[in-house]
């Protein structure tokens, strides 16, 4: 199903409002400047592709930025690729520039500053996704962000013609296909951090992978179920726990950190919402699987250094607070329509 944002039936002087918050609620948040004075109509047409956001993104000349205050407000374990078809744009990340056009591309990390500047109108696709899906350390990821990948080499060419070619089938694909196809552009990508560092490919099937986006979106998806284990994980999936644990291993982490992790976060999210209810902090932790209040309290403050109820009562006088570690994920909400056609131009 496709999501669209339009600010074409949107009053001209409302959009620019209109505009900042649509890209926000699709990426994360972010401060979005329009460089003109009567903004022309906008538009962003969304796809969800397993652990992949596709987004086709028409608009005309702004500056975004992601502040250290805005990375404080979430999403800042997701890393966006930005693929143009049409103008240009500058990434400043890293202390580093590049110089996006058709033919380049490059990735920003939401963890850190970044300022996009866009100084015409311009078409491109933003792929979207949590860092921990693709299975790189921080080293490797810090070779891929903020840094040009231009198609005349060889790798990049092949990675930039399937990821195209990807969001444009992007709305006929059935999930399961559509999440394994993501999976194979993210080990695409981390095989240019390989090859930018000049290290060997893992020995690690598709099938593999495959198989474990699988078994993430089914722990995503029975993360309230106190007695998700390994054993009823594996049981559901017909592989042995042995085999479980390797495909783990595939992202270096076991399958109770990585469970653990994706509970923690979505804990650390509710407590910030339910800052002005009646929610309790046991209420929250029972809600996503935590059987013991005083173990959820011990996680949740060596994974954030607070404790949960202290990061509930912050959230009440600004934004969450703390300095949240790489790889847990989030995701955006948005409202549904639209349709894009299979492998047909971009633009």
């Amino acid at each position: 199903m496709s999501v669209v944002l339009d600010t074409a039936g949107v009053p001209s002087g409302d959009r620019a409002a209109y505009w900042r918050e649509a890209v926000s609620r699709t990426f994360v948040p972010l401060d979005v400047t329009l460089d003109e004075d009567a903004p022309a109509p906008a538009r962003i047409t969304s796809h969800r592709l397993g652990a992949v956001q596709v987004s086709l993104v028409q608009a005309g000349p702004q500056r975004v930025e992601r502040s250290a205050d805005l990375i404080a407000r979430g999403g800042e374990d997701r890393l966006t690729l930005a693929l143009h078809h049409r103008g240009t744009a500058r990434l400043l990340q890293d202390g580093r520039r590049v110089e996006l056009r058709p033919g380049v591309f490059a990735i920003s990390d939401a963890g850190r500053p970044f300022v996009m500047e866009l100084p015409g109108p311009f078409v491109l696709t933003a792929f979207h996704w949590p860092r921990s899906a693709v299975g790189l350390t921080e080293e490797d990821l810090r070779v891929l962000t903020a840094t040009a990948f231009d198609t005349r080499d060889d790798t990049a060419r092949l990675v930039a013609a399937y990821l195209e070619c990807l969001s444009r089938s992007a709305d006929t694909m059935e999930p399961q296909v559509a999440s394994w196809l993501a999976t194979t552009a993210l080990d695409l990508l981390a095989v240019l951090a390989y090859e930018r560092r000049g290290r060997p490919v893992p020995d690690a099937s598709e099938v593999a992978l495959a198989t474990l986006a699988r078994v993430k979106d089914h722990i995503l998806r029975h993360l309230g179920d106190p007695d998700l284990t390994p054993e009823r994980i594996a049981a559901a999936h017909h592989v042995s726990v042995r085999y479980l644990h390797k495909l783990f291993r595939l992202d270096g982490v076991t399958v109770a950190r990585w469970i653990q992790r994706r509970r923690l976060d979505t804990c650390r999210r509710d407590l910030a919402r339910s800052a002005e209810g009646r929610t309790t902090v046991a209420a929250v932790a029972g809600r996503w699987g935590f059987v013991s209040a005083s173990h959820f309290s011990r996680a949740f403050r060596a994974a954030y250094g607070v404790s949960p109820r202290e990061w509930r009562d912050r959230a009440r006088t600004g934004p969450t607070p703390g300095s949240v570690p790489p790889g847990w994920g989030t995701g955006p909400g948005v409202t549904a329509g639209g349709q894009r056609s299979v492998c047909s131009s971009a633009t």
